[in-house]
């Protein structure tokens, strides 16, 4: 019985590239479809008191000459979520306290376990906080952030250790959440969450 010869292997052809960049295009049509105006309005309330209760919090519990420790940058992505699109399973509150208390477990652990090489810490930080929010089903894109922030912080930030963990991610998040669950849920039309679990 005669032997065949392996096919060769193929080489990505222009069609394939072609192919491959025209997805790149989106879906045409496809746009998002407006928002009523009462949801906007929800969204805006819900954010300012989320946002303005941590503030308002870091104010009364600020260290002298410290930075806005309790103000963390990834809140800000947090309320978009929460109160502008709190039916998102991203936004959910497993998601919300799970996804910040993990990734700032990770950063944390990032920065004081690996030597300081430029990038290397922030995208294990990361790319780790990522995989653990997955493994855990508790995605929260801002969790990333946090992550990031427990690295490139202040030296505030670095002082606290794991403490940041606690304060002020943890409560922050729980802070975020407690609003989220008042005024998401006073519209007709607004619930929230969708699922604690």
């Amino acid at each position: 019985m005669p032997t065949q010869a392996p096919p060769e292997p193929t080489r990505p052809t222009i069609r394939t590239l072609g192919q491959y960049l025209c997805k790149m295009r989106g879906t045409p049509g496809n746009r998002p479809p407006p928002v009523a105006v009462t949801e906007i309005l929800w969204s805006w309330l819900g954010a300012f008191l989320g946002i303005g209760a941590v503030a308002l919090l870091g104010h009364y519990f600020r260290l002298a000459g410290s930075d806005h420790l309790f103000m963390v940058g990834s809140f800000g992505a947090s309320a978009v979520l929460v109160y502008g699109a709190p039916k998102s399973p991203l936004a959910q509150p497993r998601n919300l306290v799970g996804g910040h208390l993990l990734s700032a477990l990770v950063g944390v652990t990032c920065y004081q376990v690996f030597p300081p090489i430029p990038g290397l810490v922030e995208a294990t930080a990361v790319a780790s906080a990522i995989a653990l929010m997955h493994l855990t089903r508790t995605l929260h894109p801002p969790g990333g952030a946090t992550a990031l922030i427990a690295i490139i912080g202040s030296e505030v930030v670095h002082s606290l250790g794991y403490l940041f963990v606690l304060l002020p991610v943890v409560l922050g998040a729980v802070i975020l959440l407690t609003v989220g669950l008042v005024v998401n849920n006073l519209g007709p039309d607004r619930r929230y969450p969708e699922s604690w679990l």
